[in-house]
């Protein structure tokens, strides 16, 4: 193997899939590019002798820049990059920066971010959501080399650059790092790799809530004086923004039926729509878009269709692959599941998440990287917590639609419910939140939600404790009870989010609570 001397300048140059040779080019101060071709799994074995053993810049360490480099997409074949040719960085001379992903500093070496050779096989062993949720975004593709199995919290609010060479480098593409927190954090970064992986998506942008996703969204996506068409159930702040505030900037708007196609036609027919927006499953009453053909409807007349999976999680359900154009979730809500941070992202095609992107990184709403951490530690669990607070609240939902004091259920699992064959069709579990009216009054109504013992009252869902509430007083109590029942909201409404507890205890507890009515 040639010898480095130590001013040669390296830099990784290839995304050749990991069963091939890796490519390294590098030019020393005696002779021209060279380029040196290694064996299989060189990369990671070297990587790892690095971090350890070496103390000076080489190609050991170079080596293990580029394998901490970002992961392929899930849908890319091994034999994509197999044989694809090596298109070297040349590099200048002494005084050119260190420009590794690992963002170390000394002199000698630039380079471009590349993919990661093992990162394109991220696909061809991690195939369930429930492998994708541990490993995607951290055990390949890590932008940060560190031995630790978790992904360690960078607190920082800006980074640093070595001299003002590599600050250019950095701003024309050629040095891979960040600049100001609010652009971006490494913590954050493996928390939108792992969302990417379980959503399809090519891009994802995490914020620092739900709510604040949704704006960023319409802003940066629907012009002034544009229109969108939304459904009648849904988030009620997401519709009191729509009513009070995108109106400011000439933004109308078309409410339907989440099942009312021909209403949907009309208004792509008659208006210039940018966006159509609904929640599936809605709050509170679980409506089911058919996410197919609304895609069809809208992409005929060059709308952007966004679903708020929320409801469903990227565990039971998956937009993108239906057709939809963006995915947006509440991670505070199944995606975190232990109701201790607040968080939100949007999923899609790279074109359209950087337009939000960029919307974001002027206005703010930044994930802070203690919450991407959280998030991302929840994640992991995501599958299995799922899973179970599908199966307790299937069972729970048919077991109150036969109770004599239970006048209605609304659950998309239920065959009684109006999209049931819609939602079968494009989840794969019916999520782990049930509403339902009880046999009484508001007070009765109240009576029962406070004779309950194991879950907690509260404005929030889909964490591992469960959570009641009634929406008529919850959400909706600032409303006379004439206008709350404009929504459907009626004063026997109860919104149920099953956690992690035992089916038989909850249901016990259930019980016990409508005998006291």
């Amino acid at each position: 193997m040639a010898v480095v001397s130590p001013t040669s300048f390296i830099t990784p140059s290839s995304g050749a899939d990991y069963g091939r040779k890796s490519t390294i080019s590098f030019t020393s101060s005696f002779s021209s590019t060279l380029i040196l071709r290694f064996p299989p799994n060189f990369v990671r074995q070297l990587s790892t002798k690095a971090r350890r053993n070496c103390s000076n810049i080489g190609v050991a360490q170079i080596v293990a820049a580029s394998w901490s480099d970002r992961q392929a997409p899930l849908d890319t074949p091994p034999s994509a990059t197999a044989g694809a040719e090596v298109a070297p960085v040349v590099v200048g001379g002494d005084d050119t920066a260190v420009g590794s992903g690992s963002g170390s500093k000394g002199n000698g070496v630039v380079s471009k971010l590349v993919q990661s050779p093992a990162s394109l096989a991220l696909g061809s062993f991690l195939s369930s959501d429930g492998s994708l949720v541990v490993h995607a975004g951290e055990r390949i593709g890590r932008g940060i080399t560190t031995d630790s199995i978790t992904t360690p919290v960078v607190n920082t609010s800006a980074y640093w650059f070595n001299n003002s060479e590599e600050l250019i480098d950095f701003k024309e593409g050629r040095h891979a790092s960040y600049e100001y927190g609010r652009y971006g954090n490494p913590t954050t970064k493996v928390l939108e790799e792992k969302m990417n992986a379980l959503e399809r998506a090519e891009s994802t942008v995490f914020v620092a809530s739900g709510m604040y996703a949704s704006v960023a969204m319409f802003l940066a996506l629907v012009p002034a004086g544009g229109h969108i068409v939304t459904t009648t159930d849904c988030y009620r702040k997401t519709r009191i923004f729509i009513q009070n505030e995108l109106p400011k900037m000439g933004i109308t708007v078309t409410v339907i039926d989440p099942a009312d196609m021909d209403s949907l036609e009309r208004a792509l027919n008659e208006n210039d729509v940018s966006v159509f927006f609904t929640e599936s499953p809605t709050n509170p009453f679980l409506r089911c878009v058919d996410i197919a053909l609304v895609s069809e409807l809208c992409h005929s007349k060059g709308a952007v269709v966004c679903i708020d999976g929320t409801f469903a999680s990227p565990v039971n359900q998956k937009a993108l692959t239906f057709g939809a154009d963006l995915v947006l979730h509440s991670a505070t809500k199944f995606i975190a599941g232990h109701n201790d941070v607040l968080g939100g992202c949007i999923s899609g095609s790279e074109k359209l998440i950087s337009k939000i992107r960029q919307y974001h990184h002027v206005v703010g709403g930044v994930l802070n990287p203690n919450a991407a951490y959280l998030i991302s530690r929840g994640m992991k669990t995501l599958h299995l917590r799922v899973q179970h607070q599908n199966n307790t609240a299937l069972r729970m939902a048919q077991f109150l639609e036969e109770h004599p004091k239970i006048v209605q259920v609304y659950y998309p699992g239920l065959l009684s419910h109006p999209e049931h064959h819609i939602a079968k069709r494009q989840m794969t579990g019916f999520g782990g939140v049930v509403s339902f009216e009880v046999a009484g009054d508001l007070r009765s109504t109240m009576k029962f939600v406070d004779s309950l013992k194991i879950p907690y009252l509260a404005p929030s869902f889909g964490g591992v404790e469960s959570i009641v509430d009634q929406p008529a007083i919850m959400s909706y109590w600032d409303l006379p009870q004439a206008e709350r029942l404009k929504y459907g909201i009626k004063d026997n409404l109860v919104r149920f989010s099953f956690g992690v507890e035992d089916f038989d205890d909850l249901k016990a507890d259930i019980i016990q609570a409508l005998d006291q009515i």
